[in-house]
């Protein structure tokens, strides 16, 4: 194991290094929230695969291959679907509003301020967006050292925090493309043909199995396929973590085609995860938890060195959606919840230190609920179902419907994502209900009141307009 250490050693210390280096260039709040808004076609179609990308579509994705075969591919598929619409439909509009939250996007919209209730829902779900990957650290350490869960935890999350601390999302982006490099080489590259390969092959894996239903696309059932499809297509369209690497293209056409071929990535990545697990089923079919299938793999399968560079990869898919979901999160509360309270006594030279405040705060407390809960998907779908159930209709309502106003987005973010906390809570974390019933509450919710109050002033649209052109002025985009 000694290989297997230095090499996951050398990873977390380039991390590390790498968060350092970022520090010296977020000198200022673009710079610590949208690198600069500067990004390339490379560095943003990277960055972006390795943010979706996390533990839940690696550790999960695995399992959920393990669980029922190639059907197990429709959940980081949805994903990968997600950012195609995200980046054929909206992406353009988005990169010309300069701004930097979810929520401002929602002011300039619809007028007045609606940012504290947009904003709870958003911190929500990228709060739990960075548990979820958090959480999955400890498979890693566990197969490596042994650790206990606790542990893991706290290694893994103090990991994160200290480079995003440092450099914001200059050290995210550095890290992510150095982390898209890994998990790419390591899973595409190495534990795909490999397990594969040791099973015999698709012919060896039917005779190890005889189970015709794991190479079947809906064996994973109908209902489950829709729900992953509005959760996960639907919420990779209105997500901050999402929105916030889109802020970082430099032009509408990168962030375009970046996430067009960002997109494509993920399918790719999501049939390579369900193979995996349908190999690891045919090769170790008593593992009882899915979740543990693709640490069983790694651990029984590859040889030293190899296995410390899977391992690695592993680590730096959950690393990568975990440091955007927790810089995601402290954008919004800095921009979006405090400033509402704290704008009076704000200055340019204090942006960068407060942010810096909210990223550690954040990070410390998605430790401690990640040390509290076990479940990976769980925890994602909690994510989701409110993000989408309480934000979907409202933000893309705002961009395609004229006649949307100010009270029924926010009207329809309350009645949303109550419907979907509370099937969540009174029927089940699971149950497909609670996204069906939030969107169909949110959906007519906001048709019924904005129809019922007055439509938005024409000045309000008229700068909306502005915006979406690309004309902020210096002004605008200071104060953003």
């Amino acid at each position: 194991m000694a290989l297997d250490y230095a090499v996951i050693a050398a990873y977390v210390l380039g991390m590390i290094g790498m968060g350092w280096w970022g520090m010296r260039r977020a000198t200022s709040k673009s710079e610590y929230l949208v690198a600069g808004r500067r990004l390339g076609f490379t560095m943003y179609s990277g960055t972006m695969s390795a943010v979706v990308l996390g533990g839940a579509s690696t550790i999960g994705g695995v399992g959920l291959g393990y669980k029922y075969g190639v059907s197990g591919a429709w959940m980081v598929f949805a994903i990968g679907l997600g950012i195609l619409l995200l980046s054929a439909l909206f992406a353009r509009r988005i990169v010309r509003l300069k701004v930097y939250t979810v929520s401002q996007m929602l002011d300039l919209r619809y007028g007045g301020n609606s940012s504290m209730v947009s904003g709870l829902v958003m911190a929500a779900y990228t709060l739990m967006l960075t548990v979820t990957s958090t959480i999955a650290y400890s498979t890693i350490f566990n197969v490596l050292f042994g650790l206990p869960k606790s542990v893991g935890v706290i290694i893994g999350g103090g990991i994160v925090v200290l480079y995003s601390v440092l450099g914001g999302m200059w050290s995210i982006t550095l890290t992510d493309i150095v982390q898209f490099v890994v998990k790419t080489v390591g899973i595409l590259f190495l534990l795909l043909p490999i397990s594969l390969a040791t099973a015999g092959g698709f012919d060896g894996i039917q005779q190890r199995l005889n189970d015709p239903a794991m190479f079947e696309v809906g064996n994973i059932g109908v209902s489950t396929i829709v729900t992953y499809l509005l959760i996960y297509v639907f919420g990779l369209l209105i997500g901050q973590d999402i929105w916030q690497r889109v802020f970082t293209a430099k032009s509408p056409q990168v962030a375009t085609w970046g996430g067009i071929t960002s997109g494509l990535y993920c399918l790719v990545y999501a049939v390579a995860g369900a193979l995996i697990g349908l190999a690891g089923k045919a090769l170790y079919p008593d593992i009882a938890n899915k979740d543990e299938a693709f640490a069983t793999i790694v651990e029984n399968l590859l040889p030293t060195g190899v296995r410390g560079l899977v391992l690695a990869a592993a680590l730096a898919a959950m690393m990568s959606t975990s440091s955007g979901a927790l810089i995601a999160c402290a954008t919004v509360a800095s921009n979006d919840i405090w400033r509402r309270k704290a704008e009076a006594g704000r200055n340019a030279a204090s942006d960068v230190h407060d942010n810096r405040m909210f990223t550690l705060v954040i990070g410390v407390v998605a430790i401690a609920i990640a040390v509290a809960l076990n479940d990976v998907v769980a925890a994602l779908t909690v994510a989701y179902n409110i993000l989408v159930g309480g934000l979907l209709v409202a933000i893309i309502g705002g961009l395609v419907w004229k006649r949307g106003t100010r009270l029924g987005a926010m009207a329809s973010m309350a009645a949303g994502s109550l419907t979907a906390i509370g099937f969540m809570v009174f029927v089940d974390v699971y149950a497909n209900e609670a996204i069906y019933y939030s969107l169909g509450a949110s959906f007519v919710t906001y048709v019924v009141v904005s129809l019922a109050t007055p439509a938005t002033d024409p000045a309000v649209l008229a700068n909306w307009d502005r915006r979406v052109a690309g004309d902020a002025t210096e002004e605008e985009l200071v104060n953003a």
